[in-house]
């Protein structure tokens, strides 16, 4: 059995594409059961965010795990492969792991070290287990995986100053406007990217409380927005009010779970027609938007996205790349050390089989001549048990040794499966 990663993130594809290839949350536990059910994918974790759609397997083979999964993808997304093929990326064993220990890091995200992508691996891991799809392999690895994301955080200067998308977002929307204070603001969601959003806004509020900005919450869940507005002393508007509200908001921060646009340009354009000298800046990082992108070209509308953010995150990232090469020594040092402790749970059963197999022979042959050993006395008994003991212990000392350091590789396979052939194990 082999880990084997089928994706494409954010460098791979552009933004659409990206969008198509997303998995909402409420379709993840069907998604990991459609996995789970291909001939060749013994165990899945779904890796699907605003920068990536992964998925994570336990196979026996390559190529047809490889097409299992890409037809997956193909029908998730409603889309022929060769639409995206070209854009996918594929790992395989020591590969798989050394680049889920990079995503866990940080090193691979659009924000260098950002900090959601952490707790987005473990909810995807959570997940799996909870839905059955997530066996003894994955769940060895992604542990794993999480101890190296938090070393790396804990260990480096990688998570220093602005290192998420949400931070990202308001960093970027207070650089275009020039300040947020005394500006009418409006987040859209209350998930996980729109707290770390309001917690950003929150921040900013306390360094410059002489002019506060005034903060508007809205979701789909009425007692979500109420929740989240009141945690920063803001306000709570109903999703359906978002057209109205928007003709006096400086500025929209969106980020919801939506499988699709939210508002297109024929909700938003009447309110917006009535604002005179007033811009409006949309920083819209939902993957897939949540505003139409012909709201932008609307008279007085500003409008980002993911691809925008990226763009942004690029500057300032000088100090946080010279903790690279320190976060991949803790990678390459967690890979050895997983690698090590995989081995050694790889071929554990095999070589506990083979000398449970010796054992058994030996207490028979001892049996078989207990009527010719009776006539010892116990310190007599006890060096014949020393001796046959030893005899094998020295037996097997070299075929255990070998198959150890074997382990993982294609020679370690055949002197695996000569053993279990030879010994019917």
């Amino acid at each position: 059995m082999s880990v084997v990663v089928v994706g494409l993130n954010h460098r791979t594809v552009p933004l659409d594409l990206l969008e198509r290839m997303t998995v909402s949350d409420a379709h993840l536990p069907k998604a990991l059961g459609d996995l789970c059910s291909r001939d060749e994918i013994g165990e899945a974790v779904l890796l699907s965010t605003c920068n990536r759609t992964e998925v994570y397997a336990v196979v026996e083979r390559f190529h047809p795990a490889y097409q299992d999964i890409r037809n997956f993808l193909s029908e998730m997304a409603y889309l022929p492969p060769e639409a995206f093929s070209d854009h996918l990326y594929t790992h395989y064993d020591d590969e798989a792991v050394a680049h889920l220990f990079g995503v866990a890091a940080g090193l691979d995200s659009a924000v260098l070290g950002e900090s959601e992508i952490l707790g987005q691996v473990k909810s995807a891991w959570e997940l799996a287990q909870a839905e059955e799809a997530a066996g003894p392999s994955l769940n060895m690895l992604f542990r794993h995986a999480l101890e190296v994301g938090k070393r790396a955080r804990t260990e480096t200067g990688i998570a220093r100053h602005t290192t998420s998308v949400a931070q990202a977002a308001v960093a970027m929307a207070t650089d275009r406007l020039g300040t947020l204070a005394g500006k009418r603001i409006l987040v859209l969601g209350a998930g996980d990217m729109a707290r770390g959003m309001v917690a950003s806004l929150a921040a900013l509020t306390e360094s410059h409380p002489t002019e506060p900005p005034e903060l508007l919450v809205a979701n789909r869940t009425w007692a979500r927005a109420q929740e989240l507005a009141a945690s920063v002393g803001g306000r709570a508007v109903h999703v359906d009010d978002v057209p109205t509200v928007i003709a006096d908001v400086d500025l929209l921060l969106t980020s919801t779970g939506a499988s699709s646009i939210m508002f297109e340009e024929a909700d938003l354009a009447p309110a917006l027609a009535g604002r005179v000298d007033r811009p409006l800046l949309i920083v819209d990082i939902a993957v897939p938007r949540d505003i139409d992108p012909a709201v932008g070209e609307l008279n007085g509308v500003t409008l980002l996205d993911m691809d925008d953010l990226r763009v942004f995150a690029e500057a300032g990232l000088r100090q946080r790349r010279r903790e690279v090469s320190a976060v991949d020594r803790i990678v390459v040092a967690e890979i050895d050390r997983y690698l090590a402790v995989s081995t050694a749970r790889e071929v554990a059963p095999l070589v506990a089989g083979l000398r449970e197999q010796a054992e058994d022979i030996r207490l028979a042959e001892l049996e078989r001549f207990r009527g010719k050993l009776d006539g010892l006395d116990e310190r007599e008994r006890e060096a014949v048990e020393a001796l046959t003991k030893g005899i094998l212990a020295k037996l097997l000392h070299e075929p255990t040794v070998r198959l150890k350091d074997a382990a993982g590789t294609p020679r370690g396979d055949r002197l695996a499966e000569s053993l279990r052939t030879l010994f019917d194990l």
